[in-house]
Protein backbone atom coordinates (compact mmCIF):
# COMPACT_ATOMS: atom_id res chain seq x y z
CA UNK A 1 0.00 0.00 0.00
CA UNK A 2 1.19 3.59 -0.54
CA UNK A 3 2.71 5.66 2.26
CA UNK A 4 0.37 6.87 5.01
CA UNK A 5 -1.25 10.22 3.98
CA UNK A 6 -0.33 11.93 7.26
CA UNK A 7 3.37 11.23 6.81
CA UNK A 8 3.24 12.14 3.15
CA UNK A 9 1.62 15.47 4.02
CA UNK A 10 4.48 16.16 6.41
CA UNK A 11 6.98 15.10 3.74
CA UNK A 12 5.39 17.49 1.24
CA UNK A 13 5.50 20.33 3.77
CA UNK A 14 9.16 19.84 4.62
CA UNK A 15 10.12 19.53 0.93
CA UNK A 16 8.41 22.88 0.42
CA UNK A 17 10.15 24.49 3.37
CA UNK A 18 13.59 23.22 2.51
CA UNK A 19 13.33 24.13 -1.12
CA UNK A 20 12.80 27.75 -0.18
CA UNK A 21 14.85 28.09 2.99
CA UNK A 22 18.05 26.15 2.42
CA UNK A 23 21.25 27.59 3.86
CA UNK A 24 23.28 27.69 7.03
CA UNK A 25 22.64 30.56 9.46
CA UNK A 26 25.59 32.67 8.39
CA UNK A 27 25.78 36.43 7.85
CA UNK A 28 23.91 37.58 4.77
CA UNK A 29 25.87 38.95 1.86
CA UNK A 30 22.76 40.99 1.06
CA UNK A 31 19.20 41.49 2.20
CA UNK A 32 17.24 38.25 2.27
CA UNK A 33 14.80 39.50 -0.39
CA UNK A 34 17.40 40.88 -2.79
CA UNK A 35 20.57 39.06 -3.88
CA UNK A 36 23.56 41.39 -3.98
CA UNK A 37 24.29 44.96 -2.98
CA UNK A 38 25.00 46.95 -6.14
CA UNK A 39 28.67 47.57 -6.87
CA UNK A 40 28.12 49.96 -9.75
CA UNK A 41 25.59 51.84 -11.84
CA UNK A 42 22.58 50.67 -13.79
CA UNK A 43 22.82 48.41 -16.83
CA UNK A 44 20.46 48.79 -19.77
CA UNK A 45 19.48 45.87 -22.01
CA UNK A 46 16.93 45.84 -24.80
CA UNK A 47 14.72 42.73 -24.84
CA UNK A 48 12.13 41.74 -27.45
CA UNK A 49 9.49 43.37 -25.24
CA UNK A 50 11.32 46.56 -24.35
CA UNK A 51 14.24 48.04 -22.41
CA UNK A 52 15.11 46.83 -18.89
CA UNK A 53 17.38 48.44 -16.34
CA UNK A 54 19.36 46.02 -14.17
CA UNK A 55 22.41 46.72 -12.05
CA UNK A 56 25.99 45.66 -11.56
CA UNK A 57 26.90 43.79 -8.39
CA UNK A 58 30.00 42.41 -6.74
CA UNK A 59 29.50 39.24 -8.82
CA UNK A 60 28.46 40.62 -12.20
CA UNK A 61 25.15 41.86 -13.55
CA UNK A 62 21.60 41.00 -12.51
CA UNK A 63 18.16 41.71 -13.96
CA UNK A 64 15.26 40.83 -11.70
CA UNK A 65 11.51 40.42 -12.15
CA UNK A 66 11.30 40.51 -15.95
CA UNK A 67 7.89 39.32 -17.20
CA UNK A 68 8.01 36.41 -19.62
CA UNK A 69 4.22 35.99 -19.86
CA UNK A 70 1.05 37.95 -19.27
CA UNK A 71 -0.53 37.74 -15.84
CA UNK A 72 -2.66 34.53 -15.82
CA UNK A 73 -5.70 36.23 -14.30
CA UNK A 74 -9.36 36.46 -15.20
CA UNK A 75 -10.06 34.61 -18.42
CA UNK A 76 -6.37 33.58 -18.63
CA UNK A 77 -6.63 31.45 -15.48
CA UNK A 78 -6.17 27.76 -16.30
CA UNK A 79 -5.08 28.53 -19.82
CA UNK A 80 -1.70 28.25 -21.52
CA UNK A 81 0.48 31.30 -20.83
CA UNK A 82 0.55 34.09 -23.37
CA UNK A 83 3.77 35.96 -24.18
CA UNK A 84 4.40 39.14 -22.23
CA UNK A 85 3.19 42.35 -23.85
CA UNK A 86 5.62 44.98 -25.10
CA UNK A 87 6.20 48.06 -22.99
CA UNK A 88 7.39 51.59 -23.65
CA UNK A 89 10.24 53.31 -21.89
CA UNK A 90 12.63 51.48 -19.53
CA UNK A 91 11.36 48.89 -17.08
CA UNK A 92 13.08 48.66 -13.70
CA UNK A 93 14.68 45.23 -13.19
CA UNK A 94 16.47 45.81 -9.89
CA UNK A 95 13.91 44.12 -7.62
CA UNK A 96 12.24 40.74 -7.64
CA UNK A 97 8.70 40.45 -8.91
CA UNK A 98 5.78 38.96 -7.02
CA UNK A 99 5.63 35.53 -5.45
CA UNK A 100 3.16 33.28 -7.24
CA UNK A 101 -0.02 32.62 -5.26
CA UNK A 102 0.66 30.23 -2.36
CA UNK A 103 -0.15 29.56 1.26
CA UNK A 104 1.97 30.23 4.32
CA UNK A 105 4.63 28.16 6.02
CA UNK A 106 7.54 28.91 8.29
CA UNK A 107 10.27 29.66 5.73
CA UNK A 108 11.62 33.25 5.57
CA UNK A 109 9.52 35.36 3.23
CA UNK A 110 6.60 32.95 3.36
CA UNK A 111 5.06 33.98 6.67
CA UNK A 112 1.96 35.31 4.94
CA UNK A 113 -0.34 34.05 2.24
CA UNK A 114 0.60 35.38 -1.21
CA UNK A 115 -2.45 36.00 -3.39
CA UNK A 116 -0.89 37.74 -6.40
CA UNK A 117 -1.19 35.87 -9.69
CA UNK A 118 0.82 38.39 -11.72
CA UNK A 119 4.06 36.52 -11.07
CA UNK A 120 5.39 34.95 -14.27
CA UNK A 121 8.87 36.50 -14.13
CA UNK A 122 12.47 35.55 -14.75
CA UNK A 123 15.67 36.71 -13.05
CA UNK A 124 18.89 36.85 -15.09
CA UNK A 125 22.40 36.67 -13.61
CA UNK A 126 25.42 37.28 -15.83
CA UNK A 127 29.12 37.22 -14.91
CA UNK A 128 31.28 40.33 -15.18
CA UNK A 129 32.38 41.15 -18.73
CA UNK A 130 35.96 40.53 -19.74
CA UNK A 131 38.56 43.10 -20.77
CA UNK A 132 37.06 45.80 -22.94
CA UNK A 133 33.62 45.25 -21.45
CA UNK A 134 32.74 42.20 -23.56
CA UNK A 135 32.76 38.41 -23.27
CA UNK A 136 34.50 36.23 -25.81
CA UNK A 137 31.44 34.96 -27.62
CA UNK A 138 28.10 34.03 -26.14
CA UNK A 139 28.05 32.12 -22.84
CA UNK A 140 26.25 28.87 -21.94
CA UNK A 141 22.96 29.32 -20.09
CA UNK A 142 21.38 27.46 -17.16
CA UNK A 143 17.62 27.85 -16.60
CA UNK A 144 16.74 26.90 -13.00
CA UNK A 145 13.34 25.58 -11.86
CA UNK A 146 12.81 25.99 -8.11
CA UNK A 147 11.50 23.31 -5.77
CA UNK A 148 8.69 23.53 -3.26
CA UNK A 149 6.46 20.50 -3.63
CA UNK A 150 4.56 22.15 -6.53
CA UNK A 151 2.73 24.32 -4.00
CA UNK A 152 5.30 26.94 -3.00
CA UNK A 153 8.62 28.62 -3.59
CA UNK A 154 9.93 31.14 -6.10
CA UNK A 155 12.79 31.77 -8.49
CA UNK A 156 14.37 34.06 -5.89
CA UNK A 157 14.95 31.11 -3.54
CA UNK A 158 18.46 30.57 -4.85
CA UNK A 159 20.89 33.30 -5.82
CA UNK A 160 23.30 31.91 -8.44
CA UNK A 161 25.37 35.05 -9.07
CA UNK A 162 28.61 33.57 -7.66
CA UNK A 163 27.95 30.33 -9.53
CA UNK A 164 27.49 32.30 -12.78
CA UNK A 165 30.79 34.10 -12.24
CA UNK A 166 32.75 30.96 -11.34
CA UNK A 167 31.35 28.88 -14.21
CA UNK A 168 31.35 31.75 -16.71
CA UNK A 169 27.70 31.14 -17.57
CA UNK A 170 24.43 33.07 -17.58
CA UNK A 171 21.83 31.75 -15.11
CA UNK A 172 18.08 32.33 -15.32
CA UNK A 173 15.67 31.52 -12.48
CA UNK A 174 11.93 31.58 -12.99
CA UNK A 175 8.53 31.61 -11.31
CA UNK A 176 5.70 29.32 -12.40
CA UNK A 177 2.10 28.79 -11.30
CA UNK A 178 1.71 26.62 -8.19
CA UNK A 179 -0.91 24.44 -6.55
CA UNK A 180 -4.35 24.66 -8.12
CA UNK A 181 -3.27 27.52 -10.39
CA UNK A 182 -0.53 25.37 -11.93
CA UNK A 183 -1.75 21.79 -11.68
CA UNK A 184 -5.57 21.70 -11.56
CA UNK A 185 -7.09 19.64 -14.39
CA UNK A 186 -10.75 20.08 -15.29
CA UNK A 187 -13.00 19.09 -18.20
CA UNK A 188 -12.13 21.31 -21.13
CA UNK A 189 -8.68 22.28 -19.79
CA UNK A 190 -5.29 20.79 -20.51
CA UNK A 191 -3.87 20.91 -16.99
CA UNK A 192 -0.08 21.08 -16.66
CA UNK A 193 -0.09 24.88 -16.60
CA UNK A 194 3.12 24.91 -14.55
CA UNK A 195 4.87 22.91 -17.29
CA UNK A 196 3.49 25.28 -19.92
CA UNK A 197 4.76 28.26 -17.91
CA UNK A 198 8.23 26.72 -17.79
CA UNK A 199 8.14 26.17 -21.54
CA UNK A 200 7.09 29.77 -22.13
CA UNK A 201 10.02 30.91 -19.96
CA UNK A 202 12.32 28.77 -22.12
CA UNK A 203 10.91 30.43 -25.23
CA UNK A 204 11.60 33.82 -23.63
CA UNK A 205 15.17 32.70 -23.01
CA UNK A 206 15.56 31.57 -26.62
CA UNK A 207 14.33 34.96 -27.86
CA UNK A 208 16.16 37.20 -25.40
CA UNK A 209 19.14 35.62 -23.70
CA UNK A 210 21.52 36.78 -26.42
CA UNK A 211 20.93 40.36 -25.24
CA UNK A 212 22.36 39.34 -21.84
CA UNK A 213 25.42 37.60 -23.28
CA UNK A 214 23.94 34.10 -23.34
CA UNK A 215 23.98 31.55 -26.15
CA UNK A 216 20.43 30.49 -27.06
CA UNK A 217 21.78 27.25 -28.56
CA UNK A 218 23.50 26.16 -25.32
CA UNK A 219 20.72 26.14 -22.72
CA UNK A 220 20.66 23.61 -19.89
CA UNK A 221 17.42 23.08 -17.98
CA UNK A 222 18.03 22.33 -14.28
CA UNK A 223 16.12 21.99 -11.03
CA UNK A 224 16.04 20.45 -7.55
CA UNK A 225 13.31 18.50 -5.72
CA UNK A 226 9.98 19.45 -7.34
CA UNK A 227 12.04 21.52 -9.78
CA UNK A 228 14.04 18.41 -10.67
CA UNK A 229 10.80 16.50 -11.17
CA UNK A 230 9.69 19.27 -13.53
CA UNK A 231 12.91 18.81 -15.53
CA UNK A 232 12.14 15.10 -15.67
CA UNK A 233 8.67 15.86 -17.04
CA UNK A 234 10.02 18.38 -19.56
CA UNK A 235 12.32 15.72 -20.96
CA UNK A 236 9.20 13.72 -21.80
CA UNK A 237 7.11 16.69 -22.99
CA UNK A 238 6.98 17.30 -26.76
CA UNK A 239 6.33 21.01 -26.14
CA UNK A 240 9.81 21.66 -24.77
CA UNK A 241 11.77 19.96 -27.55
CA UNK A 242 14.48 22.15 -29.02
CA UNK A 243 14.34 24.69 -26.20
CA UNK A 244 17.38 23.28 -24.34
CA UNK A 245 20.40 21.13 -25.12
CA UNK A 246 21.01 19.42 -21.76
CA UNK A 247 19.30 18.81 -18.41
CA UNK A 248 20.20 18.48 -14.71
CA UNK A 249 17.94 16.64 -12.24
CA UNK A 250 18.79 17.07 -8.54
CA UNK A 251 16.79 14.92 -6.10
CA UNK A 252 13.83 15.05 -8.47
CA UNK A 253 13.09 11.47 -9.51
CA UNK A 254 10.83 10.56 -6.58
CA UNK A 255 8.03 8.29 -7.78
CA UNK A 256 9.96 7.75 -11.02
CA UNK A 257 8.79 11.25 -12.06
CA UNK A 258 5.29 9.84 -12.47
CA UNK A 259 2.28 12.09 -12.91
CA UNK A 260 -1.41 11.36 -12.41
CA UNK A 261 -3.44 9.78 -15.19
CA UNK A 262 -5.80 12.22 -16.84
CA UNK A 263 -8.80 10.26 -15.54
CA UNK A 264 -7.61 10.63 -11.94
CA UNK A 265 -6.54 14.25 -12.41
CA UNK A 266 -9.93 15.28 -13.81
CA UNK A 267 -11.77 13.43 -11.02
CA UNK A 268 -9.59 15.16 -8.42
CA UNK A 269 -10.13 18.51 -10.15
CA UNK A 270 -13.92 18.10 -10.17
CA UNK A 271 -13.86 17.22 -6.46
CA UNK A 272 -11.71 20.28 -5.69
CA UNK A 273 -14.00 22.57 -7.68
CA UNK A 274 -17.01 21.21 -5.80
CA UNK A 275 -15.41 22.32 -2.51
CA UNK A 276 -15.66 25.87 -3.86
CA UNK A 277 -19.26 25.52 -4.93
CA UNK A 278 -18.50 24.83 -8.59
CA UNK A 279 -20.46 21.59 -8.85
CA UNK A 280 -21.17 21.43 -12.59
CA UNK A 281 -18.14 19.67 -14.16
CA UNK A 282 -18.57 21.17 -17.63
CA UNK A 283 -18.58 24.71 -16.24
CA UNK A 284 -16.19 24.21 -13.34
CA UNK A 285 -13.28 26.06 -14.96
CA UNK A 286 -15.36 29.15 -15.74
CA UNK A 287 -16.88 29.03 -12.27
CA UNK A 288 -13.45 28.92 -10.62
CA UNK A 289 -12.15 31.76 -12.78
CA UNK A 290 -14.61 34.03 -10.98
CA UNK A 291 -13.39 33.00 -7.51
CA UNK A 292 -10.99 35.22 -5.51
CA UNK A 293 -7.43 33.89 -5.27
CA UNK A 294 -7.63 33.74 -1.49
CA UNK A 295 -10.69 31.52 -1.63
CA UNK A 296 -8.89 29.08 -3.92
CA UNK A 297 -5.80 29.06 -1.70
CA UNK A 298 -7.91 28.48 1.40
CA UNK A 299 -9.48 25.48 -0.31
CA UNK A 300 -6.00 24.08 -0.99
CA UNK A 301 -5.22 23.79 2.70
CA UNK A 302 -5.27 20.19 3.81
CA UNK A 303 -5.47 18.76 0.29
CA UNK A 304 -3.70 15.45 -0.29
CA UNK A 305 -0.03 15.19 -1.25
CA UNK A 306 -0.71 13.72 -4.69
CA UNK A 307 -3.24 16.32 -5.81
CA UNK A 308 -0.82 18.84 -7.32
CA UNK A 309 1.32 17.06 -9.88
CA UNK A 310 1.55 16.69 -13.62
CA UNK A 311 -1.24 15.13 -15.67
CA UNK A 312 -0.29 12.31 -18.03
CA UNK A 313 -2.20 11.33 -21.14
CA UNK A 314 -2.54 14.58 -23.09
CA UNK A 315 -0.40 16.34 -25.65
CA UNK A 316 1.65 18.15 -22.99
CA UNK A 317 2.74 14.84 -21.41
CA UNK A 318 1.57 11.87 -23.48
CA UNK A 319 3.48 9.21 -21.50
CA UNK A 320 4.76 8.73 -18.00
CA UNK A 321 8.33 10.10 -18.13
CA UNK A 322 9.94 6.74 -17.27
CA UNK A 323 8.03 5.08 -20.10
CA UNK A 324 8.94 7.88 -22.50
CA UNK A 325 12.61 7.40 -21.62
CA UNK A 326 12.51 3.64 -22.11
CA UNK A 327 10.60 3.83 -25.40
CA UNK A 328 12.71 6.60 -26.92
CA UNK A 329 9.90 9.17 -26.84
CA UNK A 330 11.89 11.75 -24.91
CA UNK A 331 14.39 14.50 -25.61
CA UNK A 332 17.73 13.07 -26.68
CA UNK A 333 19.92 15.45 -24.71
CA UNK A 334 22.67 14.80 -22.14
CA UNK A 335 21.33 14.51 -18.59
CA UNK A 336 23.03 14.77 -15.20
CA UNK A 337 21.00 13.00 -12.53
CA UNK A 338 21.61 12.47 -8.83
CA UNK A 339 20.39 12.45 -5.25
CA UNK A 340 21.84 12.90 -1.76
CA UNK A 341 23.01 10.01 0.37
CA UNK A 342 20.88 10.86 3.44
CA UNK A 343 17.80 12.44 1.86
CA UNK A 344 15.42 11.11 4.49
CA UNK A 345 16.94 12.65 7.62
CA UNK A 346 15.01 15.88 7.51
CA UNK A 347 11.76 14.04 6.74
CA UNK A 348 12.25 11.80 9.77
CA UNK A 349 12.97 14.81 11.96
CA UNK A 350 9.92 16.68 10.73
CA UNK A 351 7.64 13.67 11.12
CA UNK A 352 8.63 12.91 14.71
CA UNK A 353 11.37 14.83 16.56
CA UNK A 354 10.16 18.30 15.57
CA UNK A 355 6.91 17.62 17.44
CA UNK A 356 8.53 16.17 20.54
CA UNK A 357 7.65 12.58 19.64
CA UNK A 358 10.95 10.96 18.57
CA UNK A 359 10.79 7.34 17.51
CA UNK A 360 11.67 4.70 20.07
CA UNK A 361 12.52 1.02 19.73
CA UNK A 362 8.86 0.28 20.44
CA UNK A 363 7.34 2.77 17.96
CA UNK A 364 9.83 2.24 15.12
CA UNK A 365 8.22 -0.93 13.65
CA UNK A 366 4.78 0.68 13.54
CA UNK A 367 6.22 3.79 11.84
CA UNK A 368 7.62 1.59 9.06
CA UNK A 369 4.41 -0.34 8.48
CA UNK A 370 2.20 2.76 8.62
CA UNK A 371 4.45 4.47 6.06
CA UNK A 372 5.18 1.63 3.65
CA UNK A 373 2.40 -0.88 4.31
CA UNK A 374 2.42 -4.02 6.38
CA UNK A 375 4.37 -6.27 4.01
CA UNK A 376 6.98 -3.78 2.82
CA UNK A 377 7.33 -2.22 6.27
CA UNK A 378 8.01 -5.61 7.84
CA UNK A 379 10.65 -6.38 5.23
CA UNK A 380 12.17 -2.93 5.79
CA UNK A 381 12.52 -3.76 9.49
CA UNK A 382 14.95 -6.52 8.50
CA UNK A 383 16.89 -4.27 6.11
CA UNK A 384 17.12 -1.36 8.56
CA UNK A 385 17.64 -2.96 11.99
CA UNK A 386 17.92 -0.60 14.93
CA UNK A 387 21.29 -2.06 15.88
CA UNK A 388 22.83 -0.52 12.76
CA UNK A 389 21.86 3.06 13.69
CA UNK A 390 22.51 5.45 16.56
CA UNK A 391 18.80 6.15 17.05
CA UNK A 392 15.49 4.91 15.61
CA UNK A 393 14.93 8.18 13.75
CA UNK A 394 18.07 7.60 11.69
CA UNK A 395 16.92 4.10 10.75
CA UNK A 396 13.55 5.43 9.63
CA UNK A 397 15.29 8.23 7.72
CA UNK A 398 17.44 5.74 5.83
CA UNK A 399 14.39 3.74 4.76
CA UNK A 400 12.39 6.83 3.81
CA UNK A 401 15.20 8.43 1.81
CA UNK A 402 16.16 5.22 0.02
CA UNK A 403 12.53 4.59 -0.94
CA UNK A 404 11.68 8.13 -2.07
CA UNK A 405 14.93 9.42 -3.60
CA UNK A 406 18.03 7.21 -3.79
CA UNK A 407 16.54 4.13 -5.43
CA UNK A 408 14.30 5.99 -7.91
CA UNK A 409 17.36 7.99 -9.03
CA UNK A 410 19.34 4.79 -9.57
CA UNK A 411 16.36 3.01 -11.13
CA UNK A 412 15.69 5.73 -13.69
CA UNK A 413 19.28 5.94 -14.96
CA UNK A 414 19.08 2.90 -17.28
CA UNK A 415 15.86 4.25 -18.75
CA UNK A 416 17.36 7.69 -19.23
CA UNK A 417 20.33 6.04 -20.93
CA UNK A 418 17.98 4.61 -23.57
CA UNK A 419 17.54 8.10 -25.03
CA UNK A 420 20.98 9.66 -24.58
CA UNK A 421 23.98 10.21 -22.35
CA UNK A 422 23.28 10.28 -18.60
CA UNK A 423 25.81 11.10 -15.88
CA UNK A 424 25.17 9.97 -12.30
CA UNK A 425 26.24 11.42 -8.95
CA UNK A 426 25.43 11.14 -5.25
CA UNK A 427 26.14 14.02 -2.87
CA UNK A 428 27.51 12.44 0.32
CA UNK A 429 29.02 15.07 2.64
CA UNK A 430 27.62 13.88 5.98
CA UNK A 431 28.89 17.05 7.71
CA UNK A 432 27.00 19.43 5.42
CA UNK A 433 25.79 22.69 7.03
CA UNK A 434 22.22 22.79 8.30
CA UNK A 435 19.32 24.76 6.90
CA UNK A 436 17.94 27.99 8.29
CA UNK A 437 14.59 26.27 8.92
CA UNK A 438 16.16 23.63 11.16
CA UNK A 439 17.02 24.09 14.86
CA UNK A 440 20.69 24.98 14.95
CA UNK A 441 21.25 23.47 18.40
CA UNK A 442 19.50 20.16 17.86
CA UNK A 443 21.45 16.96 18.46
CA UNK A 444 19.83 15.48 15.34
CA UNK A 445 22.51 14.91 12.69
CA UNK A 446 21.08 16.03 9.35
CA UNK A 447 24.19 15.54 7.22
CA UNK A 448 23.70 15.06 3.49
CA UNK A 449 19.92 15.38 3.68
CA UNK A 450 17.47 16.67 1.11
CA UNK A 451 18.64 19.89 -0.64
CA UNK A 452 21.98 19.93 1.24
CA UNK A 453 23.92 20.08 -2.04
CA UNK A 454 22.47 23.52 -2.84
CA UNK A 455 24.76 25.09 -0.23
CA UNK A 456 27.76 23.91 -2.26
CA UNK A 457 26.57 25.37 -5.57
CA UNK A 458 24.53 28.49 -4.89
CA UNK A 459 23.52 30.96 -2.20
CA UNK A 460 20.11 29.76 -1.06
CA UNK A 461 18.22 32.86 -0.01
CA UNK A 462 21.28 34.95 -0.73
CA UNK A 463 23.25 33.31 2.09
CA UNK A 464 26.72 31.87 1.68
CA UNK A 465 26.99 28.64 3.65
CA UNK A 466 29.53 28.42 6.47
CA UNK A 467 31.79 25.82 4.83
CA UNK A 468 35.05 24.63 6.33
CA UNK A 469 38.23 24.33 4.26
CA UNK A 470 37.48 20.83 3.01
CA UNK A 471 33.92 21.77 2.15
CA UNK A 472 35.08 24.84 0.25
CA UNK A 473 37.25 22.52 -1.81
CA UNK A 474 34.31 20.19 -2.44
CA UNK A 475 32.17 23.19 -3.36
CA UNK A 476 34.74 24.29 -5.95
CA UNK A 477 34.89 20.77 -7.36
CA UNK A 478 31.11 20.48 -7.59
CA UNK A 479 30.91 23.88 -9.26
CA UNK A 480 33.46 22.62 -11.79
CA UNK A 481 31.45 19.45 -12.47
CA UNK A 482 28.25 21.43 -13.00
CA UNK A 483 30.01 24.17 -14.95
CA UNK A 484 31.80 21.81 -17.34
CA UNK A 485 28.48 20.13 -18.09
CA UNK A 486 26.91 23.52 -18.84
CA UNK A 487 29.76 24.20 -21.24
CA UNK A 488 28.94 21.03 -23.17
CA UNK A 489 31.44 18.46 -21.93
CA UNK A 490 31.04 15.43 -19.66
CA UNK A 491 31.05 16.62 -16.02
CA UNK A 492 34.62 16.83 -14.76
CA UNK A 493 36.82 18.73 -12.32
CA UNK A 494 40.57 19.24 -12.38
CA UNK A 495 42.41 16.37 -10.72
CA UNK A 496 39.16 14.49 -10.01
CA UNK A 497 37.49 11.42 -11.41
CA UNK A 498 34.98 12.22 -14.15
CA UNK A 499 31.28 11.67 -13.53
CA UNK A 500 30.42 8.25 -15.01
CA UNK A 501 28.25 8.04 -18.12
CA UNK A 502 25.64 5.31 -17.66
CA UNK A 503 25.63 4.03 -21.22
CA UNK A 504 29.37 3.39 -20.99
CA UNK A 505 29.58 2.47 -17.28
CA UNK A 506 26.09 1.37 -16.19
CA UNK A 507 25.46 1.47 -12.46
CA UNK A 508 28.63 3.40 -11.71
CA UNK A 509 27.93 6.58 -9.70
CA UNK A 510 30.27 9.37 -8.58
CA UNK A 511 30.04 10.03 -4.84
CA UNK A 512 30.83 13.64 -3.96
CA UNK A 513 32.66 13.76 -0.62
CA UNK A 514 35.25 15.78 1.27
CA UNK A 515 38.85 14.56 1.20
CA UNK A 516 38.79 13.20 4.75
CA UNK A 517 35.74 11.09 3.86
CA UNK A 518 37.53 9.55 0.89
CA UNK A 519 37.14 12.30 -1.70
CA UNK A 520 35.19 12.08 -4.94
CA UNK A 521 35.14 8.48 -6.13
CA UNK A 522 32.96 6.31 -8.36
CA UNK A 523 31.22 3.30 -6.87
CA UNK A 524 29.01 0.44 -8.03
CA UNK A 525 27.64 -0.46 -4.58
CA UNK A 526 24.91 2.14 -4.10
CA UNK A 527 22.02 -0.12 -5.06
CA UNK A 528 23.01 -2.55 -2.35
CA UNK A 529 23.75 0.19 0.19
CA UNK A 530 20.31 1.71 -0.34
CA UNK A 531 18.52 -1.69 -0.38
CA UNK A 532 17.03 -0.99 -3.78
CA UNK A 533 16.02 -4.62 -4.25
CA UNK A 534 13.39 -4.02 -1.59
CA UNK A 535 12.15 -0.67 -2.87
CA UNK A 536 12.07 -1.60 -6.55
CA UNK A 537 9.63 -4.39 -5.69
CA UNK A 538 7.49 -2.33 -3.28
CA UNK A 539 3.83 -2.15 -4.39
CA UNK A 540 3.74 1.64 -4.62
CA UNK A 541 6.95 1.68 -6.67
CA UNK A 542 5.38 -0.77 -9.13
CA UNK A 543 2.23 1.37 -9.29
CA UNK A 544 4.16 4.56 -9.99
CA UNK A 545 6.06 2.93 -12.82
CA UNK A 546 2.84 2.03 -14.61
CA UNK A 547 1.54 3.68 -17.78
CA UNK A 548 -1.62 5.82 -17.78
Amino acid sequence: MPPHPRLLRRARRIVLSLAVATAALTPLSARADQPSRPAGGPVLVRTENGWVRGETTTEGRQFLGISYAQAPVGDLRWRAPRPAAKWKGVKDATRYGNYCAQNTYWAPGYDKQHTTEDCLDVNVYAPPPGPGGRHRGKLPVMVWIHGGGNIGGAGRDIVPDTFARRTHTVVVTLNYRLGAAGFLTLPGTTGNFALLDQQQALRWVRANIGHFGGDRTRVTLAGESAGGSAVCAQLASPGSRGLYRAAIIQSGVFGDCAGATRKKAVADGIAFAAKLGCTEPAGAADCLRAKPTKEILDAQRGTGPDLWRTTVGGRELPLQPADAFASGHAARVPVMNGANSKEGLVFAYDSFDRWGTPLSADTYPKALTSTFGEETGTRALDRYPLGAYDRPGYAYAAAFGDHLFACPALRINPRLAERGAVYAYEFADRTSPWFASLPQHSDFNFGATHAAELNYLFKPYGRSADLNTEQHTLSAQMTAYWGSFLHGSPPHAKGQEAMPEQGFRPGRVLQLRTASAGGNAATTTLRAEHHCGLWDAAPDAVRLRGTP
